[in-house]
């Protein structure tokens, strides 16, 4: 069993690299960013709170998401292992997941920071669309879509994502770099971390993180 962790500035390519990583390893993938667009889209009363600290840029309160994960972790089977994504972004959330895997005889194998340039990161997010139908993801440079604004999928209008744009970014970073960077250091004294440079070819990424992985 393999159970990772996959963290980065917002931006980094934790998404791309997650999704070559599962199908390796067949893994289940655990991500709070899915789990609160699905309520947000669904409008349930756990989705209007999340969608206002969201258009904010903001991050979700830790209990909240705690809870989220935990019931996750209580109530689905992970045969092969599961990928985190999106969890945890404080130490107070890496502390409440170190107390919800101890009770269920878990521990984390790996932790992967995807590390990046501010400015590539930028232009990253200024430049990504997402198709709200079947989360198809673009961007506008580097991975147009055969026709300007439509998924090539399913053929719905894209759409750029609040989370996406400048001011949200900006202030995305600030809490990152406020709240989240720690958890580096919280998982390197536990043995854990995994840093990977984001800047390199997807596929030299994900070849350092497997290698990465193997060695733990």
């Amino acid at each position: 069993m393999i159970n990772l962790l996959i963290m980065g500035k917002p931006g980094a390519g934790k998404g791309t690299q997650a999704k070559k990583i599962l199908r390796h390893y067949h893994l289940a993938h655990i991500s709070t960013g899915d789990i609160y667009r699905e309520e947000m889209r669904k409008e349930s009363p756990i989705g209007l709170i999340a969608k206002q600290y969201v258009s904010r840029g903001e991050l979700v309160p830790d209990d909240m998401t705690n809870d989220i994960v935990e019931e996750v972790l209580h109530t689905h089977k992970y045969p092969n292992g599961f990928m985190l994504d999106g969890y945890p972004r404080t130490r107070a959330q890496a502390e409440a997941l170190d107390c919800n895997l101890a009770r269920l005889g878990l521990k984390l194998t790996a932790v992967i920071n995807v590390d990046i340039n501010d400015e590539v990161l930028m232009h990253r997010m200024a430049g990504r669309r997402v198709c709200p139908n079947c989360q198809a993801t673009y961007h506008v440079a580097n991975h147009p879509p055969q026709v300007p604004g439509i998924c090539d999928v399913c053929g719905h209008e894209l759409i750029q994502r609040e989370d996406d744009k400048e001011t949200s970014v900006l202030n995305r970073l600030r809490i990152y770099n406020k709240m989240t960077k720690p958890l580096i250091d919280y998982y390197r004294e536990k043995g854990l971390l995994l840093v990977v440079d984001g800047d390199l070819p997807v596929n030299t990424v994900f070849k350092e993180i497997c290698k990465g992985i193997e060695e733990k």
